[in-house]
């Protein structure tokens, strides 16, 4: 690969990373630094999976050049016993130069780069401005200082059990603690937290994911998942409008307690800065001076909490109204499928029209189009999409359990990389490699973007996830990376430390220093720790979390279960409710539209009709048509002046004038006949 080649892996690593911060995040509000220190995190992680299977095949290149360069030919038939070793012209010839070579002194340099940039970013700078995301201070250097503190203890405990740690290792082993060793045993430490977490993670996805893409090939079972999800949805929104209101209304009775020219004014100026505008509004039209009247006054230390307070209520209560809105539209999209199944016309017929179409809809994917993919052709490709990451899940399972044993081989992509290099098909091992770590990455990745602890880290799409939740994704993708890469290349044989063979080292395990010098780590954590994964896959097949967490309260989408029924059923029902809501703000808006095109209608003929009269009242025709006309209304006037007197006759006393009064209160006219 030239470097141009390189350089264009690099950059579409870089836009796949953006894409996924400008889903979750936002780009306009939130913190720059906090965007930049998500973004690099990602990035340098997206980029390892990438450039390591590069690396894999260059060390096999480097490998084929090592072993032939140093080789003598062998004492058989028509062979010499003293001939010379192999020339560098033969060795070219008989190793291949692989399509993706990169110089030999460009990837150590790069894996050093890219390993303790994101090691400094997930130990020291992420940790950092997630205590300077959440901080309520009112300054920057308020916001510093809490971080400092919280971080201090924080590390502080990481400190003292890493210290302890060394000092059994140097007793115990008697090792002699130079510089190299120090850097390798730390490595090995971060490492070592991270595969424990890597296995929990991995466990969960090996299942989760192919599962997922069998279930979602039903329709109905989306549409009953969709109703539970949106039954708890409204709980938790209502519980977040609730918070919302309670802390609004201590924003509320703060902002009559504190005068504006009190010294924390600003401070109160600034919490009001980030209340929704219609509180805001309602602040200004209805002071609460009763209610504050037995207020305590606040200090700066309840100023900086109710900030923080602040802060949290409006972006939950964000959260869930935006995720409110997007369930819907999904709910009403699968009950418009289910509709549309048996529909003789082939046509998606939607409730709502969605109010922009982009030009992918207008012209690709069409409502015909749309039918066929969702009820003749997406249950096929769903199922057999499982199917095949169910055999990849069933591969990586197995060579968990057995990458340990170099003799026989029998771990799946150890067999496959050996296989294709006996023929030095490169392309082959990079595309093995690829594969078997990207679904890797997807199955620890996907379980990051999907957990939720409570309201501290949730990933929301649509820009609804807040700083703390994007630097804590950041900080554990760049604590999982590094050991999911090591135990990957313990997976193809190509980590001595782990298969005890003596062969060249990647560029990537080079710069992670030997781990044999641990030998309770490379013989016995790292080879036994993975089996784990076993017992979590069956966990999860079972569901034994979900059914642990619904003892717990925390409810889950259990098929079997009878509160989960209830929870469909009532989501049921909040959708007939919105769809009902939804159409009739729909058809008043349609009545509206089409009111306003009527009137715009009259309103245009009635310009044309007045452009018309001016142009024919210069004819002299018109001005003898109006002479005649306006005698005409004067001989009109007096006949409706007779008219109007006898209407006057006390036989009809209810009857109204043309101004809308009654006639007895009207002025006589009997005064025109007294001279006759």
């Amino acid at each position: 690969m030239s470097a141009a080649g390189l350089c264009a892996v690099v950059v579409v690593v870089f836009f796949m990373a953006f894409y996924l911060l400008h889903r979750y995040g936002d780009l306009r509000k939130q913190h720059r630094l906090v965007l930049l220190g998500t973004l690099l995190s990602w990035y340098l992680c997206f980029l390892i999976v990438f450039i390591l299977p590069l690396d894999v095949s260059m060390t096999i290149y480097n490998q084929c050049i090592h072993d032939n360069s140093n080789h003598t030919p062998s004492q058989t038939k028509g062979e010499l016993s003293d001939s010379a070793p192999l020339q560098p012209s033969s060795v070219a010839n008989v190793c291949v130069k692989p399509w993706s070579y990169i110089p030999h002194h460009v990837l150590p340099v790069f894996w050093r780069v890219v390993y303790w940039t994101s090691q400094f970013l997930t130990w020291l700078l992420l940790p950092f401005m997630q205590s300077y995301a959440r901080s309520g201070a009112f300054s920057i250097v308020g916001k510093v200082k809490t971080a400092l503190i919280e971080n201090a203890i924080y590390y502080g405990t990481y400190l003292l059990i890493f210290i302890c740690l060394l000092i059994y290792v140097s007793v115990h082993l008697k090792l002699r603690l130079t510089r190299s060793e120090l850097q390798t045993i730390s490595i090995t430490a971060a490492n070592t937290w991270g595969l424990f977490l890597l296995v929990l993670l991995l466990g969960y996805g090996l299942v989760e994911i192919p599962r997922s893409y069998w279930f979602s090939s039903s329709n109905s079972f989306l549409l009953a998942k969709t109703y539970f999800k949106v039954a708890k949805l409204a709980t938790e929104k209502a519980s977040a409008e609730e918070d919302l209101a309670d802390v609004m209304e201590e924003v509320a009775v703060l902002n009559e307690s504190v005068r504006f020219n009190h010294s924390l004014r600003t401070c109160v100026d600034t919490i009001l800065t980030k209340c929704p505008i219609r509180y805001q509004e309602e602040m200004g039209r209805n002071p609460q001076s009763s209610h504050c009247e037995g207020a305590s006054f606040p200090t700066k230390s309840g100023l900086i909490k109710l900030h923080e307070k602040v802060i949290s209520a409006v972006q939950r209560h964000n959260q869930t109204h935006v995720q409110w809105s997007l369930l819907l539209d999904k709910a009403f999209h699968l009950e418009d499928i289910a509709k549309s199944q048996g529909s003789p016309v082939r046509v998606v017929n939607r409730t709502f029209s969605p109010n922009h179409l982009g030009w992918v809809r207008r012209f690709i994917y069409t409502p015909t189009v749309e039918w066929y993919w969702e009820c003749a052709f997406r249950k096929t490709f769903c199922r057999l999409l499982a199917v095949l990451l169910s055999l990849l899940s069933v591969a990586v399972v197995w060579s968990e359990c057995t990458f340990f044993s170099a003799q026989p081989i029998l771990s799946l992509f150890a067999v496959f990389v050996q296989k294709a290099e006996q023929h030095y098909n490169y392309i082959l091992i990079e595309i093995v490699c690829f594969v078997s770590i990207l679904f890797m990455c997807v199955c620890v990745y996907s379980t990051v973007f999907r957990i939720r602890v409570f309201n501290y880290y949730h990933l929301v799409p649509h820009h609804q996830t807040d700083a703390y939740s994007l630097l804590f994704s950041g900080m554990l993708f760049c604590r999982l990376t590094p050991p999911l890469c090591l135990n990957f290349l313990g997976l193809i044989h190509l980590d001595s430390a782990i298969s005890h063979q003596d062969r060249m080292q990647t560029s990537y395990t080079s710069i992670m220093g030997s781990m044999r010098l641990l030998p309770v780590i490379s013989d016995g954590f790292y080879i036994y720790y993975p089996m784990l994964v076993v017992l979590l896959c069956i966990a999860t097949i079972y569901k034994l979390g979900s059914r642990f967490l619904n003892l717990l309260g925390f409810y889950q989408f259990i098929t079997d279960n009878e509160f989960t029924s209830e929870l469909v059923d009532e989501g049921k029902e909040l959708i007939r409710r919105e769809r009902r809501i939804r159409q009739r703000a729909e058809d008043g808006q349609n009545r509206r539209w089409a009111w306003r095109e009527r009137y715009r209608d009259l309103a245009t003929s009635e310009r044309s009709r007045a452009n018309y009269s001016e142009l024919d009242e210069n004819s002299p025709e018109t001005e003898m048509r109006t002479s005649v006309n306006r005698s005409n209304g004067n001989i009109e006037e007096q006949h409706t002046g007779l008219l109007q007197d006898n209407s006057g006759d006390n036989s009809f006393p209810n009857r109204r004038s043309a101004a809308g009064q009654y006639l007895s209160f009207s002025p006589s006219l009997k005064s025109l006949f007294d001279d006759v």
